[in-house]
């Protein structure tokens, strides 16, 4: 038989669960002035790329690359700082590590999620693409530029996708949390899924950039892009596979 039992509520406040965005950072190396100079080379010509977003260091891939090295975690978390980054929480680190992070002001979140990009099949340029899948629209929508970039210029569209409908000049760099897309000749820098999103891609009329990211892993011109690449129309897209990812480029039929 059931019981109820009288219960009564506080007045002045409630504890309820709740779920917070953030952005992790994996890392894989403890040598600081490395890591200094990649944050500067891939986010110092953006400051305000971003704005103090609230970040959960991820330590386990240390553990894999440099087992036993030695991480000055306030200095990190100093450097983070210093990039508009907000470090709460840490999560895969050694016993001390673990220690530094807490009197650095970080909270253990073992069970923290951090999103990896799942393995997948080795694609081969005869492989025939998959049928595009239908995925829900950022919000707010695209952001639209309607007149060519020249060199020195730089779009940044926060949490959404990115379209051009100019041309994109050597020395210009268009940047997207999401997919961006290029309705003329893509000359310049181009990186795509800047906060991670490894789902995103790069799409253009003339495919001949400087370099070409998503989620990170990026082809500079240096690497001369294949004939059936080369100035025509085509996508970027990054696949997972057991040596890592890699940026897979398809021509497109228009």
């Amino acid at each position: 038989m059931s019981v109820a039992l009288a219960a009564h509520a506080p007045a002045t406040f409630e504890i309820k669960s709740a779920s917070l965005p953030l952005v992790a950072l994996l890392l894989k190396s403890a040598d600081l002035s490395l890591l200094s100079a990649e944050f500067a080379q891939r986010f110092g010509d953006v400051p305000d790329f971003f704005d103090h977003d609230p970040l959960v260091v991820d330590l386990f891939p240390l553990q894999v690359a440099e087992p036993g090295a030695a991480l000055d975690v306030g200095a990190l978390v100093a450097l983070l700082r210093s990039y508009r980054l907000n470090p709460l929480a840490v999560r895969g680190g050694n016993e001390q590590q673990m220690a530094q992070a807490i009197a650095a002001g970080l909270t253990p979140a073992p069970d923290a999620a951090v999103q990896r990009t799942a393995p997948a099949a080795p694609v081969t340029a005869a492989a025939p693409l998959p049928e595009p899948v239908a995925q829900a629209q950022p919000a707010p929508g695209a952001l639209v530029i309607d007149k060519p970039l020249r060199s020195g210029q730089q779009v940044y569209a926060r949490g959404r996708d990115l379209v051009v409908m100019a041309m994109v000049n050597p020395g210009a760099e268009v940047i997207a949390d999401g997919h961006i897309h290029v309705y003329a000749p893509l000359r310049g820098k181009a990186i795509a899924g800047a906060r991670g999103n490894a789902d995103a891609r790069i799409f253009a009329i003339s495919m001949a950039p400087e370099l070409i990211s998503i989620a990170g892993i990026y082809r500079t011109s240096e690497v001369a892009l294949p004939d059936a690449i080369q100035g025509k129309a085509a996508q970027v897209r990054l696949v997972a596979g057991p040596d890592g990812d890699k940026l897979v480029i398809d021509p497109l039929s228009l």
